[in-house]
C-alpha cells in the first residue's frame, strides 16, 4: 500500500460535544462531511488532505487515515490481519512507531495487550520481509498506528497527528486549571463574536481565551506552532507537501490592529503568564493586559463585542459559598457596565450559574474533562431582566 497515492476515510476526532465546531472548521476548509458524531467528523480524502487538516484545525484531537477494516473476535485475529499488511511499504525500516487504541471487546481486559499484538504483527512482518524492524515505544514522536476495535469489528488507521492537536503549542506555562486550547476555540466559535468587535476576557487566568481570540482575528492557525506530525514519518512523505502548506498558513496571517482584545485578572502572576504565552503565539502586542478585579476591567464602546468569563467552578469544600457572591457580581457587572455587548459565562457548576441573575438567551452544552458544562449566552441591553 502506497499511503500517499490513495483516497480513504478520514476521521477527525475531538473532545465530546466539540464536533459541531469541528464540522464548521472542516467545511470552512472546503470539505464535505460524510458523517458527524459526538466525538468526531468523518470525510473522504488523501494524505495531502490530512496534512492540511492537521495544520489548520483548532478543535480537533487527531486526524486518522483509514487503511484497513476487518473482523476480529480475539487478539490473534488482529495479529493475523495485520501481519498480512505491507508494512514495509508504509513505515521506514530504520524508523520509529507507536501504537494507540480504542478497544471494547470481551476478550480484552487491557488495551495494552491489544497494542502489543499490533506491534508484534508489524515487527514480525518486517523481520520476514527485510530481516530487520523499526524501533517502537510509547512516545508519540514518530509514526503512529491506531486500532479501533469494538465487539468483532476492527479498523486500523494511521494516526497522522501523533501528539494531540488539542494543545496548540504556544502555552508553555499552563497556570491554574487552564482551559484546553481546543475547547477554548470551540466556545469562541459557539459565541456570536465576529472576530472584529472587542473581545473582553476578565478572570483570564493563563490567557487561553484571549490568545485564541487573537489567533482567530489574525488568521493564525495551530500549524504555525508545531513542526512534528506522525505523517512526516511515513514512507512516501515529501517535505515539499508540508512546506507548501506551511507557506500558505504563513501567508494568510494578517496583523490585525483594529480588534480590541482585553485580558484582565486580579492576579499579577496570571497576567505575566498570559503575556508569556501570548508572546510565544506572536500576539502579545494585540492584547491589552490589566491587573484588576473583574469589575474594573475596561469595557470599550464597540459593535459586535463580547465579554467572556471562565470563572472557577468551586470544586473544593467551602469554595462554592464564596463563589456564589462572585457569580452574582458577574451578572450585576454585565448588566450595568456591558450594555450592547453579548455576554458569555462558561462554567461547570450549574447551581452557581443560577446566581448570575440574568436570563440566558442560550445554554450551549460542553464538557471539560468529565464535567458537564454550559456556555451561557446573555444579550446585554438597557434594563436586562432578572430571573
Amino acid at each position: 500500500m502506497q499511503l500517499f497515492t490513495i483516497t480513504s476515510r478520514i476521521i477527525l476526532t475531538c473532545s465530546n460535544r466539540l464536533s459541531p465546531y469541528l464540522l464548521q472548521e472542516a467545511e470552512g476548509l472546503g470539505y464535505t462531511a460524510t458523517r458527524v458524531f459526538k466525538t468526531g467528523v468523518e470525510l473522504q480524502g488523501t494524505m495531502q488532505d490530512c496534512i492540511k487538516l492537521n495544520m489548520h484545525l483548532r478543535c480537533a484531537s487527531q486526524v486518522l487515515f483509514s487503511i484497513k477494516e476487518f473482523k476480529a473476535f480475539n487478539a490473534d485475529h488482529v495479529y493475523d490481519a495485520l501481519k498480512d499488511m505491507e508494512w514495509e511499504n508504509m513505515l521506514p525500516a530504520n524508523g520509529y512507531f507507536s501504537i494507540s487504541s480504542n478497544v471494547s471487546n470481551d476478550t480484552i481486559t487491557n488495551n495494552l495487550f491489544a497494542n502489543v499484538k499490533v506491534k508484534d504483527a508489524i515487527a514480525d512482518r518486517f523481520r520476514e520481509k527485510t530481516g530487520s524492524r523499526p524501533d517502537s515505544g510509547a512516545v508519540l514522536s514518530g509514526a503512529v498506528i491506531h486500532l479501533y476495535w469494538k465487539d468483532d469489528n476492527a479498523a486500523l488507521f494511521i494516526d497522522t497527528s501523533g501528539e494531540t492537536l488539542s494543545k496548540h503549542g504556544y502555552r508553555k506555562i499552563p497556570g491554574k486549571a487552564p482551559m484546553l486550547e481546543s475547547l477554548a476555540a470551540a466556545t469562541i466559535y459557539a459565541s456570536l463574536w465576529d472576530k472584529k468587535g472587542s473581545f473582553v476576557n476578565p478572570m483570564c487566568g493563563s490567557g487561553t481565551l484571549a490568545i485564541e481570540a487573537a489567533l482567530m482575528a489574525t488568521h493564525r492557525v495551530p500549524g504555525l506552532y508545531r513542526n512534528n506530525y506522525s505523517f512526516m514519518h511515513l514512507l512516501g512523505f515529501n517535505q515539499k507537501m508540508y512546506d507548501d502548506e506551511l507557506n500558505i498558513i504563513q501567508q494568510q496571517v494578517t496583523e490585525n490592529t483594529s480588534t480590541i482584545i482585553i485580558a484582565s485578572d486580579i492576579s499579577e502572576d496570571a497576567i505575566n503568564i498570559t503575556k508569556i504565552n501570548a508572546g510565544i503565539a506572536g500576539v502579545e502586542d494585540m492584547i491589552a493586559y490589566e491587573v484588576c478585579d473583574f469589575e474594573n476591567t475596561t469595557i470599550p464602546e464597540s459593535t459586535s463585542a463580547v465579554i467572556f468569563f471562565n470563572p472557577e467552578y468551586g470544586d473544593r469544600l467551602g469554595e462554592e459559598t464564596y463563589l456564589q457572591e462572585t457569580y452574582k457580581r458577574m451578572g450585576d457587572f454585565m448588566k450595568k457596565k456591558c450594555k450592547s455587548y453579548m455576554g458569555y459565562i462558561f462554567t461547570g457548576n450549574l447551581e452557581l450559574a443560577k446566581k448570575i441573575g440574568l436570563k440566558p438567551k442560550r445554554r450551549i452544552e460542553f464538557y471539560t474533562s468529565k464535567i458537564d458544562c454550559r456556555l451561557f449566552e446573555y444579550e446585554l441591553y438597557a434594563g436586562s431582566r432578572e430571573v
